[in-house]
């Protein structure tokens, strides 16, 4: 039992009122991060979809993406080059270069996505688009709340990943119809997976990198990732409730 009269209790008092404002300041700072994590993912999502409208309904993308010439491969890996420069220069990039690619990234990514216009119709893009803004919207939440270690699913979901790209790239020869039901079904659950896993590594990161110059460019990988999971499952369930234009 604590004395009353013993001068370390109001130490101990003094050091756990410390200890709660540190912890809530650690917790305000956190969500302040998420949510610029989401302001951004959000908004590079807005940007390819309005890009991608305006590319498609002007003509150009039939023009280009379904004629000949090298610009439409220009237009099609463009995006896995920006990737690729973000992710591994990120120690070198500035975190203004960092913000300005991923809005390039993001336009570009719109001008490859306007050939899904040209073959879906826009009601079922548009339901589509909702329902997997609601998919991750919940499995965002549950992986920002979830008291459970994700980080062993990790390695797990980059397998799986590894394992349909392989698989899609053999079903570009096989053509396999059954094939691609199965290869979509795996894509769908591979991302919604994903997407609760990033959650929870993306907020892990905060304690690293928080009060650093590390932290805007944290800021701005953690929406890309969040964006490429979005997209990729908006993708995969587009092949299920997509309704062809023709």
């Amino acid at each position: 039992m604590a004395n009353w009269s013993d001068p370390r209790s109001d130490i101990a008092g003094f050091g756990g009122g410390a200890t709660v404002a540190r912890g809530e300041a650690f917790d305000a700072g956190l969500r302040a991060y998420m949510l610029s994590v989401y302001n951004y993912m959000a908004s590079g999502v807005l940007l390819t979809g309005v890009v991608a409208m305006l590319f498609a309904s002007s003509g150009l993308a039939l023009q280009i993406l379904a004629g000949p010439g090298i610009l439409k491969y220009v237009i099609m890996f463009a995006p896995l080059i920006f990737v690729m420069v973000m992710s591994f220069g990120m120690n070198r990039l500035s975190t203004f270069a960092m913000q300005a690619m991923f809005w390039a990234y993001a336009a570009v990514m719109g001008l490859s996505l306007a050939s899904i216009f040209l073959v879906y119709t826009g009601t079922s893009i548009a339901q589509t688009f909702f329902a997997t803004a609601a998919a991750f919207a919940g499995l965002s939440l549950w992986g920002y709340t979830t008291k459970k270690d994700l980080s062993g699913f990790g390695t797990f979901l980059i397998m799986g990943l590894v394992g349909l790209l392989v698989a899609s790239l053999i079903n570009l020869f096989l053509r396999s119809s059954a094939m691609d039901l199965v290869i979509s079904v795996i894509g769908v659950l591979l991302f919604a997976g994903l997407t609760a896993y990033d959650t929870q590594k993306i907020k892990s990161i905060y304690a690293h990198v928080a009060g650093t110059d590390m932290m805007g460019k944290s800021v701005v990988m953690g929406a890309l990732n969040l964006y490429l999971d979005f997209i990729n499952m908006f993708l995969f369930l587009l092949r299920f409730m997509g309704s062809s234009r023709d």
